[in-house]
């Protein structure tokens, strides 16, 4: 039995209905943020604060496709999907890429056209307020679903709570143009070019967060190998479950699907086993996998080992 290290050790597998209940939080944590927000952007007339209302918007829709991903990928495996549902969650997290492209697309067009034709926003004070109580909703949310997505290995909660982070950092960038526009107003100046200036450069910078997404996403899709640290826990523990001496592990493949880790293995045994004490071998090793990372799948492949010439 491999020894773990505490930064990749496992948590053990939870039920796809513990997981859900974070996407319901984010789900009516999107819906007071769209409405705060909405409240706000009517209120000042901001091309800000109507961006910021829209990436809420966007995350509605990005935690209802990820609460029917984790839903897909927590069902057992069937006739249709022998090795589960586990790629659903890779699906999710384009979806929400491609969501985030499109806001930030959206809010760029938007400040644009405001930029060539700069409108003052009024009420500013009201509308700094409503957004900061709208962020910090969506701050204190997206934490928690991103360490709940690391700690589940869960694409779909980890994408989500960075989805709801992105969306911070846009009211960041808007609060800041907003509260330049009221100083300079307090001082008698004219500062509302800062609200579209600003916008784009929000926008620009949630256009990197997408691209992580779906390049993860699509990497995830085209079966990748596990991440380097738990291939070397899951080859200690097929060494340490192969004590005879004369069995040699050939091959050791491993890729992940969502949540789900596969393992496989091919070793060699000597050709005059009986196919008992050859299945004893590949039970160990799957045991001994198992107990590093509880829930995944170990397919063992047994071949006889090549015979040494006898010399003449």
């Amino acid at each position: 039995m491999p020894s773990l290290n505490p930064a990749t050790t496992p948590a053990p597998a939870v039920d796809g209905r513990y997981l859900e209940r974070f996407l319901w939080l984010s789900i009516a944590t999107a819906i007071l943020t769209v409405l705060i927000k909405g409240a706000a952007a009517v209120i000042t007339n901001s091309v800000g604060l109507w961006s910021d209302a829209l990436e809420s918007t966007v995350n509605l829709v990005a935690a209802i496709v990820a609460l029917w991903a984790i839903k897909l990928s927590s069902k057992p495996a069937d006739h249709n999907h022998d090795f589960g549902h586990g790629k659903a969650e890779y699906m999710s997290a384009a979806v929400e890429g491609t969501l985030i492209f499109l806001a930030a697309g959206v809010i760029i067009y938007s400040a644009i056209g405001r930029l060539l034709a700069p409108v003052t926003p009024e009420q500013l004070g009201l509308g700094l307020i409503l957004s900061t109580v709208a962020s910090l909703l969506n701050l204190g949310t997206g934490l928690l679903l991103v360490r709940a997505g690391k700690k589940h290995r869960s694409i779909t909660l980890e994408a989500d709570g960075k989805h709801l982070l992105t969306d911070v950092w846009t009211s960041v960038g808007v609060l800041v143009a907003i509260g330049l526009v009221a100083i300079g107003a307090a001082i008698g100046a004219d500062w509302s070019i800062l609200d579209p200036i600003i916008a784009i450069g929000v926008g620009a910078n949630i256009l990197f967060t997408g691209f992580i997404l779906v390049r993860r996403s699509v990497i995830g899709l085209l079966d990748s190998a596990l991440p380097e640290d738990e291939v070397d826990v899951v080859n200690n523990a097929v060494h340490a479950a192969c004590k005879d001496a004369r069995v040699e592990i050939a091959q050791l493949r491993t890729r992940e699907s969502g949540r789900q880790r596969f393992v496989y293995v091919t070793v060699t045994v000597p050709g005059e086993w009986t196919v008992r004490r050859s299945h004893d071998v590949a039970d160990e090793i799957e045991d001994s996998v198992d107990k590093a990372f509880p829930g995944s799948t170990t397919f063992v492949h047994i071949e006889p080992a090549a015979e040494v010439p006898a010399k003449t």
